[in-house]
């Protein structure tokens, strides 16, 4: 029997829907759980009569491939994938390509991708996107890592992945060692603001408009005919018209307004953070669903501050336009601090991350697909060396038509006490992008006045540092370093 062309470690959901999708290609694929009872499931359930080949032990595992071996390993993110490494490594040959494709840290890729190197292995670390379906259908796959693994995997990956309308794989290489996980945590971070920004349009309309989940099914329904078509609006679409069995309400009445997060937000918001780059819409979504968590406080809070209830007397239809334009603004603002952030992490760690194509593997088989994310390839392709998609042309002057309304519905929202920190951050994101001056001069007086930190002055060219001696009483010793 000749060698499966891939084999795959880690057989809960994505792992296995991955591997019937791979099988359904036309490769053979070996599998390989720590669970040996999940093989058997699969060879004999769902894998009956494909491409799959169960195996029970790590060494016959390996055995089972051809080489060089493309090993993907889709087990929990963190020890459990140091651990995996540890039990392939020794039965591996020099040229063998280890595959994370799970939901890793960043961090952890850019090390393991030195240690594999080490030991003559190949490294790739891979976002895969899409959830369960996407794993079965076709994800969005953002491999990087060691380059010359790539023409190894590339077919495979590129037949499994989704596909545009023209047939183009929503798959393309990223980058060096950690830049493939790094672009699908930034994905990740976007999708959070995409969904906290839906969820706010959703409040809005249901507590602030009285409207019902019919109703708003409707709306969605239009939007996801428009600029705002994407999987999300789709989704919501759907969700608003889902009835509860058991009581006969519509369901998404009956779920608890308790948010769960995996980490991949956090992640994000770090990110921005250690590297310097203003995301904060991304941050507040995080900050949306930790306040969403502690749901008994909300309740007694609720009881002990209550405010007179202003009622909304405008017009709803006009207001829901407005809404829609103030939507698509924000969006656009998200997925501006996202294409930010991968800048400077490219600048940091020396990755070529080609934006163009990062919108194009985005476009189908991902959370956040929208129909929009070609105006973003366009925009590179216009520009590869945009600075922000506030500044192409087109989605400025989306942006610019919009605020209007935009500003409209952050002032409602305010008026309903209804809270809106994704729409109105991004609001905030965009006016402060665009201000030629912002009170940092005050808030540098301020280090310099306490901390002797220095500043510059408008008056000098930039990179003279000055310190004032506020008091009289101060001394003429500064501190040493001034970051901006």
């Amino acid at each position: 029997m000749s060698g499966s062309n891939i084999g795959l470690v880690g057989l809960a959901v994505m792992g296995e829907n991955l591997a019937l999708n791979i099988s359904s290609k036309g490769y053979t694929i070996s599998v390989f759980n720590r669970t040996v009872e999940k093989v058997k499931a699969l060879v004999e359930g769902r894998a009956k009569g494909t491409r799959i080949r169960g195996t029970y032990s790590v060494q016959e595992f390996v055995a089972s491939l051809e080489k060089p071996r493309r090993v993907i390993m889709l087990v929990k993110a963190g020890k459990a994938v140091d651990e995996l490494i540890d039990q392939l490594a020794p039965h591996l040959d020099k040229g063998d390509i280890l595959i994370d494709a799970g939901n890793t840290h960043y961090p952890d890729t850019i090390r393991r991708a030195a240690a594999a190197a080490g030991k003559g292995l190949l490294y790739i670390g891979t976002g895969v996107s899409g959830g369960e379906e996407g794993a079965l259908k076709g994800p969005a796959i953002m491999p990087g890592g060691h380059a010359e693994a790539w023409p190894h995997v590339k077919e495979i990956f590129q037949a499994i992945s989704a596909k545009v309308d023209d047939g183009s794989p929503c798959c393309q290489w990223i980058g060096s060692d950690g830049a493939g996980h790094f672009v699908k945590m930034t994905h990740n971070g976007i999708e959070y603001g995409d969904m906290q920004l839906i969820c706010e349009a959703y409040d809005l309309m249901a507590r602030g408009l009285g409207m019902s989940a019919a109703e708003m099914h409707k709306v969605f329904a239009a939007w996801n005919k428009g600029d705002l078509d994407s999987y999300l609006i789709q989704i919501t679409r759907d969700i608003l018209a889902k009835t509860d069995p058991d009581t006969g309400k519509p369901l998404v009445d009956v779920i608890l307004d308790t948010a769960g997060q995996k980490g991949t937000g956090k992640w994000t918001s770090t990110a921005g953070l250690d590297l310097g780059i203003g995301i904060p819409q991304i941050a507040e979504a995080v900050f949306a669903r930790c306040l969403s968590a502690i749901k008994d406080e909300r309740v007694a809070a609720a009881k002990a501050i209550k405010l007179p209830r202003t009622k909304f007397r405008g017009n709803k239809a006009a207001f829901i336009k407005q809404l829609q334009a103030a939507v698509y603004a924000s969006k656009i603002c998200s997925y501006a601090q996202g294409y930010q952030l991968m800048r400077a992490a490219a600048a940091e760690y020396k990755w070529k991350l080609n934006y163009g194509e990062i919108a194009l593997v985005w476009r189908n088989g991902c959370i956040i697909r929208a129909r929009f994310l070609g105006k973003i390839k366009a925009a590179f392709d216009r520009n590869p060396e945009l600075a922000n998609l506030l500044l192409d042309p087109y989605f400025k002057k989306i942006v610019l038509k919009a605020q209007k309304s935009w500003r409209n519905v952050i002032r409602t929202a305010v008026e309903l006490g209804i809270p809106v920190p994704a729409m109105g951050t991004a609001l905030n994101y965009f006016d402060s992008y665009r201000s030629e001056r912002l009170p940092a001069n005050l808030l540098q007086a301020q280090r310099d006045y306490f901390g002797a930190h220095t500043y510059e002055r408008v008056d000098r060219p930039r990179g003279q540092f000055f310190h004032t001696d506020w008091t009289g009483t101060g001394g003429k010793t500064a501190a040493s370093t001034y970051t901006v």
